[in-house]
């Protein structure tokens, strides 16, 4: 009787086992996929606004320099010239639109924005 006893617990821990296994294993397909989109997706937003920022300053900068007042339309080329790097490209394949000294550059994705 000693043996169906110890039997019984050492089932009864198996299933436990692998309910425990099971919950886990629902929690990491749900969660893994969900971090590796949140992951992916801000910090690429996060460099194009980092570009948007470098491309306000250096049409600030030109605009300065240049004595141009706001709503003056920016010669992209000349202010490329104060970006260190040159022209910026977008980490998303976006396009940048500098717009009117005084205006705030624009991204062509969704969501990128200064």
């Amino acid at each position: 009787m000693n043996e169906r006893v110890k039997t019984r617990e050492g089932f009864s821990k198996l299933v436990q086992f692998l309910v425990l296994f099971a919950v886990l294993a629902l929690l990491a397909a749900v969660a893994i996929p969900n971090f590796v989109k949140a992951r992916g997706g801000p910090h690429r937003a996060y460099g194009c606004f980092s570009i948007l920022r470098q491309i306000d300053g250096a049409k600030d900068q030109w605009a300065l320099e240049n004595k141009k007042s706001v709503g003056t339309p920016v010669v992209a080329s000349e202010v490329d010239a104060y970006i260190k790097s040159g022209a910026p490209k977008c980490p998303n394949g976006g396009t940048y639109t500098y717009g009117a000294v005084g205006e705030t550059p624009k991204c062509s994705i969704p969501g990128h924005t200064l």
